[in-house]
């Protein structure tokens, strides 16, 4: 049984509200795709932004540069599945990337 805090005095819940509170945890626990892809579309973002100014008209942009772009973008939609949002993910002990999609050309 969980314990509720309410105005600071703590007590067992109630079956409604252990109820209440499962429910939102399974639906949290459900989420959890939806919160790694978004965090997979931010992390694309944000590699993006950071090489935008390789794109300018008065660069020259690499082929490297170019595909790497494109594989960031079409990111989820090519072969990116739940069961790969993980791997997209995973990091090393200084907390860096190590799916190889993330790294520069």
């Amino acid at each position: 049984m969980s314990k509720v805090h309410i105005n600071g005095i703590t007590r067992d819940a109630t079956l409604e509200e252990q109820a209440e509170l499962d429910a939102l945890q399974t639906a949290y626990i459900n989420d959890a795709p939806n919160r790694k892809l978004n965090e997979i579309k931010q992390i694309r973002l944000k590699k993006l932004q950071e090489t935008d100014y390789l794109a300018l008209s008065d660069v020259t942009l690499s082929d490297a540069w170019k595909n790497k772009r494109q594989s960031w973008r079409d990111i989820p939609q090519n072969n990116t599945t739940e069961a790969k949002y993980d791997e997209l993910l995973a990091k090393d002990d200084q907390g860096n990337l190590t799916h190889s999609i993330w790294s520069k050309p």
